[in-house]
């Protein structure tokens, strides 16, 4: 029996996965704006957040929603709402 090598599984090109989140913190990072979004599985409610800040913002932003979808919309809306002209 052989051991497991702490391999990452190769990508699955095919595997239905949305690329437009990582585009988007990809291309806020190549602003200089620090963003993350995170799932906390101890919230019962709103478990998604969104947080950016730095680069062109004026404050930093916080959105916290039941969807991943929701919460990322929400935190570019509020980006928007600061002037920031996101191309997605």
């Amino acid at each position: 029996m052989t051991r497991a090598k702490n391999r990452l599984p190769k990508p699955d090109p095919d595997s239905g996965i949305e690329d437009v989140p990582l585009l988007i913190l990809e291309w806020l990072g190549e602003q200089g704006i620090s963003a993350l979004i995170r799932f906390d599985a101890e919230r019962p409610h709103n478990q998604w957040t969104f947080a950016a800040s730095g680069g062109a913002l004026s404050h930093p932003i916080r959105n916290d929603s039941a969807s991943a979808n929701t919460c990322l919309n929400n935190g570019l809306a509020l980006m928007r709402a600061q002037g920031l002209n996101i191309p997605f």
